[in-house]
Order: C-alpha cells, then structure tokens, then sequence
C-alpha cells in the first residue's frame, strides 16, 4: 500500500473524510515525504486536514502556531469530534492546570497536536520544552502573517524562522487562504523553507455573489445595511470598522426582530464565547463584528457576509467574505462603503516606530553580551508590545543580529544611522498598507467585473465578465483584452523594474492599464499607453 492509499485511509477511517480533494492530497503527500510546504487555498477549502492526516503517520507531536486563542479552541474542538489523538493547547487564557495537562500529554506521548501563539514560542522555556518533545511538524497558520507585504502582519511571526532552525527545522507547513505571489516569496524566505513544495489553488470562490454599495451619507448606510439584513434569510456577517458601530449595529438589528449580537475584543471573553458557541449552534442569525470575529471559523451555511464599512485591504476583505457559503451554496458578500472609510482606515494604520524605543533597544545592547528578547525589554523598560517591532526593525536596518538561541547583539551601525534605518523601513510598510488601501478603494468603486478586479489583485486572470456580480448584472462589466499586456511586454507574473519605484511584480493586465507590486511602495495602477510610451516597465534582470 503506498503513502497516498496510507493518507486516503486515515482520513477516511480517522476523520471520516471519505474522499480528498487533489490539492489536499498533493499537499499531504509532499508532507509526508518530509517536505516543508506551502499551501494557499480559500478559506474553507480544508487547508487543517493537510496537516491533521499526515501527523498520524509521524511519530513525535505536531506543533500548531495560530495567531488566535479562539481559532486553536475552533480546530482542536474540530479534532475532538474525529478520532484523532488528543489536541492540546498551551495559551495565557487558560487555568494552570489545563497547562499542566497539556504538556503532560506532549511530554508523554499522547498528545498528536499542540496548540500555540507565536508569542508562547517567544518564550524560551516554552520552546526548550517543545525542543525537548521532538516535534515531528510545525505548522504556520495564516501564515500571511509572518510577510510583511501580507494584509495581517504581526511581528511575532517574524521570530519563527528562528524557532524552526532552533528546534532543528522539522517539516514545516505554511497555510494561508491570501496571499499573492509577493507575499509566498516573503514567507518561503521569513520561515526558511527548505526545497519546499508550493500547492496553490484558484482563489475564484463561483459561489459568492460579489456586490457594492456607494454612499455619501453615513446615516443612509446605516439604514441601508439594517434594510439588507433584516431582509435576508441568516445566518450572516456584518463586519464593521468600530466596536462602537457592532454595538449600535447589533442593537438596531434587534429592534427590527432579528436574532443579532455583538463580538469584538473589548468584550470579556465569556461573552465572546458565549457569541460564538450561539452562532455556531444557531441560536445567533447573525453577528455583527470587528475583524476580531471569524478568522478560523467554520460554519458552513453562512449566506451573506456583509462589510458596514470598507476594510483595509482586498486581502482582508477576500478572507472575511471566504466565511460565507462554505457548503458551496448560494452566498452574498456585498460591500457598503463611503469615501471617510479609507481616511479612517489610513488613520488607524498610521503608526510610526518610536525613535525613542529604537533607541531604547541599542542602548539595552551596549553590553556587548547576547540578550534574549525579555531581557532587553527588562532593560529597556519595553513591553513586549513595544520591543519586538524595534529589535525586527533593527534586524532589518542591519543594526542587531540574532544568533541560534534567539539571542541579539548590535552591529557596528551607529546609534543614528540605525534610527534613521528603522524608520524608513517602516516608513516603506506605512506605504505598503496605503497602496492596499487605494486597492480596495477601487474594488468598491468599480463598475467593472468585481471578480476579475478580486482575482486580478492576488495575480490571477479573467479575461471575460463573471456574470455574477452586480456590474455584470447592470452590463457595467467589460472584457478584459487578453493580448492587452502582451502588446506592452507584459506578462502576468513577470518581474519588473521602474524608473522610480524600482522592481516589482506584475498582478494584472487589462485593455488599458496594468497593476504591479512594488516591494518598497506596494501596488500601483498604471496606464498601458504611458507604460508603452516611457517603456516605464521592463523586464527584471
């Protein structure tokens, strides 16, 4: 019986999956060959079963980094319900004995999945005692969040390339539903992957009827989104840009007779259960959140997913519509957007490092001596919070370097050399988020085909309308000339340099314009017949 007849059975006779879709299969097989892997798939696709099989041909547990408390109860309380080993979880929220249990079941060799943050492994006691375990995988999930050119990064994940060589790099598999092929190539290097294997899927998701909505008045949307949803058969999202709006929101749905609450990371964690366990079991229609809600959540029959707000970027508006209609089933994702959004999404991305905590990380390694992340903040007076952007940023700046054991040690950079360094990197990602900003901007005001626009984004072509989105049903929608990029030179995927903005990637061509990645100044639109004009794009050495 070969490794495929071997995958087939377990998740048949383990999970009760009787039959797996082929890009799941490959994957498996890849991982279990013992090949790192990337896999970008849609959500809902079953991008967990491509760990959760092959782990039970691996002897040694299997070591799970997802970002949210709530996203490893979801996938552990999925495997409780197989017959797969124990899942176990090691995380601030919960009692020191459900902590002790579960190291005890790693320890002893009856736990087949643990579940921890990126910040846990930040930890060294945490990752001397899964060094100590012998972990047979490591798996990122979401691992868009490790790139910088992702739509959710977070700096912890960027000390997991680290943590994989320290745990003597076991097979490692990175799972995402978003990302375009900048941010695979940023991943592949951030986490070291070794001769990996990459398995990507279309992002097209047939099911979903993509909508729009302008407005110029925020009190006419307001009543609008009420209208739509009171008139839709649950359950259902709305996603909203405040905490204060979910509240307001959730209130207006209820006074109309519609079974709604409210859920974002302000309220206290027994109400967020409470939220989540109602609307898993159907006693919720519908939850009105922040982005706080829904990353790992799988409830298939969710029928309409929709945004009281624009969010930051495609990226994040691909992932929170990918919760409807995972049955495969009719589904809306209809955006409702005004102009202030995007100022109010620049505002709340508009961070800037502190020079004075750049400053406060090379003054805590002036020793000379290797320092753990904790004791430089112990030094430095740092949160966490605080200090492991600016020791990243330094990293990056070429100020400090970390060793094997996660331990930093400046450079011969000067202190302001170093700052300015820091800053302008960052300044580089603040460019970045505004770049996506101004893409979903054009998504919402679109009047061409909005999956073409979606798919185009994440570098996948659509040469003729979807006819199944609202420009396509107002006969806005018009066909992409396929020989349009051709004609300039192009070609989806290509990298490319400009005069001023130096090398990026090709996403998407249409009959007049060409959108491309920038790695220092993010996405930009650009006019075919300028391009032509000034040859403003050629090909990358």
């Amino acid at each position: 019986m070969g490794v495929s007849d071997d995958l087939q059975r377990i998740a048949a006779d383990t999970f009760g999956w009787t039959e797996l879709r082929p890009e799941q299969l490959d994957a498996m097989e890849h991982v279990a060959g013992g090949h790192d892997v990337l896999a970008v798939m849609p959500t809902g696709s079953g991008k967990s079963a491509i760990y959760q099989v092959p782990a039970m041909l691996r002897d040694g547990a299997t070591i799970v980094v997802s970002p949210l408390i709530a996203l490893q109860r979801d996938q552990r309380e999925g495997l409780a319900e197989s017959d797969a080993p124990e899942a176990v979880a090691v995380n601030s929220a919960q009692r020191a004995g459900e902590t002790r249990h579960a190291w005890d079941a790693v320890e002893g060799g009856d736990a087949e999945y643990l579940f921890l943050s990126p910040e846990q492994l930040a930890n060294d006691e945490v990752l001397d005692r899964v060094r100590a375990a012998g972990p047979s995988l490591f798996v990122v999930d979401e691992a868009h969040c490790v790139s910088e050119w992702g739509h959710d990064f977070r700096p912890d994940y960027l000390r997991l390339g680290e943590v994989i060589e320290r745990l003597g790099h076991p097979p490692v598999i990175a799972l995402t539903a978003t990302a375009a092929p900048p941010v695979r190539a940023d991943i592949v290097e951030r986490l070291g992957l070794r001769e990996h294997r990459e398995v990507i899927t279309s992002f097209d998701r047939p099911n979903l009827y993509l909508a729009a909505h302008l407005y110029a008045d925020a009190d006419q949307r307001r009543a609008e989104v009420v209208e739509r949803v009171v008139e839709r058969a649950g359950p259902g999202l709305v996603y909203c840009a405040t905490r204060k709006d979910t509240v307001a929101y959730a209130d207006a749905l209820t006074e109309r007779g519609v079974a709604a609450a409210a859920y974002h990371a302000g309220l206290k964690r027994a109400v967020r259960d409470e939220v989540h366990e109602r609307f898993m079991n159907g006693d919720i229609d519908v939850v009105v959140a922040t982005s706080a809600f829904g990353m790992g959540i799988d409830k298939p029959d969710v029928r309409f997913v929709l945004h009281a707000a624009t969010p930051a970027s495609l990226d994040a508006y691909y992932q929170e519509i990918g919760r409807g209609g995972r049955d495969g089933e009719p589904a809306l994702a209809e955006l409702h957007h005004h102009a202030q959004d995007v100022n109010l999404q620049r505002f709340l991305t508009a961070r800037r490092p502190k020079p004075d905590a750049l400053r406060g990380v090379l003054n805590a390694l002036d020793t000379g001596e290797p320092r753990t992340p904790k004791q430089v903040g112990d030094s430095s007076g740092l949160s966490p919070a605080r200090r492991t952007p600016a020791l990243n940023l330094l990293e990056q700046a070429g100020a400090v370097t970390a060793d094997a054991d996660g331990r930093f040690t400046r450079t011969g950079l000067g202190a302001a050399e170093a700052v300015d360094a820091a800053v302008e990197i960052a300044e580089q990602r603040r460019e970045m988020v505004r770049s996506r900003i101004e893409m979903i901007r054009g998504y919402a005001e679109s009047t061409n085909c909005r999956r073409r626009l979606l798919l185009g984004y994440f570098g996948e072509q659509l040469t003729d309308p979807c006819g199944h989105c609202d420009s396509c049903d107002a006969g806005t929608s018009r066909r992409a000339d396929p020989d349009a990029g051709e004609a300039a030179g192009l070609e989806g995927q290509e990298t490319v340099r400009h005069p001023e903005w130096g090398e990026g990637v090709v996403m998407s061509t249409e009959r007049d314009r060409v959108t491309v990645l920038f790695a220092e100044h993010g996405y930009k639109t650009l006019s075919l017949d300028a391009v032509r004009e000034n040859d403003l794009l050629e090909p990358a050495e």
